[in-house]
């Protein structure tokens, strides 16, 4: 199982929100550079973003269960 990037957010709070989302949904995310990002002014803009990841195995279920409306 590899880590894929499945969420890119600029804003620590934009990625924890979505880990979460997807924690309660039974996935295993994790939040990648969030540490790096808070440590360096500007360093989330340079590098792309704060990375929400998670197994490889589960990106396509929740690829989809992002990308479905809440009701």
């Amino acid at each position: 199982m590899q880590p894929v990037t499945i969420y890119k957010a600029f804003n620590p709070a934009d990625a924890q929100l979505v880990c979460a989302r997807l924690e309660a949904a039974g996935f295993h995310p994790f939040v990648a550079d969030e540490l790096a990002a808070l440590s360096m002014d500007g360093y989330a803009l340079a590098v792309g973003g704060i990375r929400v990841q998670l197994p490889d195995t589960e990106f396509a279920e929740a690829r989809t269960f992002l990308d479905t409306p809440a009701e």
